[in-house]
């Protein structure tokens, strides 16, 4: 039996993308997990749960995430759920991109600490809860990796993608124009072929 496939999306998408990815991967079971998981604290206990239980039934696992789902992925599990990851777009540093969005917003840490929540203009809620639960776990990812970026990605600088990839040994493919999110036809038929090259058979080549 083919090892199972379980995707994982990002924010604001839903497990129904898992169906754009069972053509790809004749043969095998495909699953799209619908977490409910908004913070890490919570990604910890639901994904923990599903994929043990997953783990359970089959004798190993693929996981394809994206964006924040990868991020979620990584600080919740290990080799002992997953055996491959295939990550599109991950958010890496969760710790820059939140006092990113602090200095954006002119908020500082005494003031986070103070008010807990601050809703910035720019619609995103900042967290107190949220940083020192980034800091206090710190990602330690050992699973064989690949990872797709696209290089107009506006929420990870390449030279932060570079240096993730490069700590986990994991080969970084460039789509050159590609965005954050995968969506137009060319982005996704560059994601597919890259699939490809990680799984040649499934994708008949």
């Amino acid at each position: 039996m083919k090892q199972p496939v379980v995707y994982v999306h990002g924010q604001g998408g839903s497990a129904n993308e898992a169906e754009h990815y069972r053509p790809l991967f004749e043969g095998r079971e495909v699953v799209g997990f619908d977490y409910r998981a908004r913070t890490p604290r919570e990604a910890r206990e639901e994904f923990l749960r599903f994929f043990d239980r997953f783990r359970a039934e089959h004798d190993s696992t693929v996981l394809i995430a994206n964006s924040i789902g990868a991020f979620f992925s990584m600080t919740a599990l290990s080799a002992k759920q997953v055996d491959r990851a295939l990550f599109i777009s991950p958010v890496v540093d969760m710790e820059a991109l939140i006092t990113g969005m602090m200095a954006r917003a002119n908020v500082s840490e005494a003031e986070l600490r103070t008010r807990r929540e601050i809703r910035t203009d720019s619609g995103e809620t900042l967290s107190w809860d949220w940083l020192c639960d980034v800091r206090s776990h710190p990602l330690r990812w050992t699973v064989p990796t690949r990872i797709l970026y696209g290089e107009r990605d506006f929420l990870t600088p390449f030279e932060t993608m570079a240096r993730f990839a490069a700590r986990i040994g994991a080969p970084l493919t460039v789509m050159p124009g590609g965005e954050h999110w995968f969506h137009t036809p060319e982005q996704m038929a560059f994601l597919d072929a890259w699939i490809g090259e990680a799984f040649p058979r499934v994708a008949g080549r």
